[in-house]
């Protein structure tokens, strides 16, 4: 292979091409909690740290990448450039059928309902998420959420009722759960409660009801992120016969 050019395209993509072909491309993209990950796709091997050396030489630090957690030699580049790891993000997949969850005989806590889908009134709903995102920012941060749950930088975050079922406790709502229907599978999104009105199995209760909800709509398995480090979530998941499927980590370089 001849020399390789490395181009800056655009504002957040880069291109290396040899012999007039592109043999790899990369790019960023800026979070809106404020971080920036930089991605890099080389159809040979040797292109990678000249085409990576080249976006970190334009872009300023912190930066952050993520990989695969079995994809031990893209992790070796990468550290090679000097990314460590930040974090580490499990997926799970869960049965629905309540036979295998455990979760069809569960009662729900004394005083707590739920509302299904698309039944939540939205300002209740919205002053809950709102709730809920300042004492996580407030305590463990954004950084340890999956990547589709992310802060707004300004203005009330965006909250569709028909995706989220709540539970109420003593006339609040105490905790949401996040489901995104897909063919044969689901995303869960999203589950928390409320500082407040933990340790009353509202959790397991919200989990159980939308496992509930896919299982008699068809969906046979439902997956969800965690971060490796949120050892409540994880048992909750795996108590309801989650299996670990894959997962994911975070590099940054300071």
């Amino acid at each position: 292979m001849n020399t390789v050019t490395i181009t800056r395209t655009a504002q957040d993509r880069w291109e290396a091409v040899a012999d007039d072909r592109i043999v790899g491309d990369g790019d960023v993209s800026r979070r809106p909690d404020g971080r920036t990950f930089i991605s890099v796709d080389v159809w040979q091997d040797a292109v990678f740290e000249q085409l990576a050396a080249a976006m970190l030489a334009d872009l300023c630090a912190p930066l952050h990448t993520v990989v695969g957690a079995a994809d031990h030699e893209l992790r070796s580049r990468w550290e090679r450039l000097g990314f460590t790891a930040a974090r580490r993000e499990w997926e799970y997949v869960l049965p629905t059928d309540p036979q295998a969850t455990g979760l069809g005989a569960l009662a729900l806590p004394p005083g707590v309902t739920i509302l299904p889908a698309g039944t939540a009134d939205e300002v209740p709903l919205r002053r809950l998420d709102r709730v809920i995102r300042e004492e996580v920012e407030a305590t463990v941060g954004w950084r340890t959420m999956p990547a589709e749950v992310l802060p707004c930088p300004a203005g009330p975050p965006p909250v569709d009722p028909a995706k989220y079922a709540v539970a109420v406790r003593g006339g609040q709502y105490a905790g949401l759960i996040r489901v995104a229907p897909v063919r044969r599978r689901a995303r869960i999104g999203l589950l928390a409660v409320r500082a407040d009105q933990r340790r009353h199995g509202i959790g397991r209760a919200l989990l159980a009801h939308a496992l509930g909800a896919l299982h008699r709509d068809g969906i046979d398995s439902a997956w969800a992120e965690v971060d490796a480090s949120n050892t409540a979530a994880i048992e909750l998941a795996e108590a309801a016969g989650a299996r670990r499927s894959s997962g994911y980590l975070e590099l940054a370089r300071p």
